[in-house]
């Protein structure tokens, strides 16, 4: 495997350039809500959740913010992550 091959997830489309993404949620999340988000890793501190991981595109990044609205998280930092 190349020097520049991005990492696949499993649920994700192999082949699909992906981007690293953070999304920090106001709270700790519990273990129902973080299983919410699969395809993200996530850690706790400072009183907020950050989910962090690879999102194939745009569609992808909207249908994560959708499900923290949908599941009355409050989003507080969303960013793209360097390579």
């Amino acid at each position: 495997m190349g020097g520049n091959a991005k990492p696949t997830r499993p649920g994700l489309p192999a082949g699909e350039p992906l981007m690293r993404y953070e999304i920090r949620v106001e709270g700790h999340m519990s273990e129902p809500l973080t299983s919410a988000f699969p395809e993200l890793d996530h850690v706790v501190m400072s009183g907020q959740t950050v989910m962090f991981g690879y999102v194939v595109d745009e569609a992808h990044l909207y249908g994560l913010l959708a499900r923290c609205q949908s599941l009355g998280l409050r989003v507080l930092e969303m960013r793209q992550l360097p390579e």
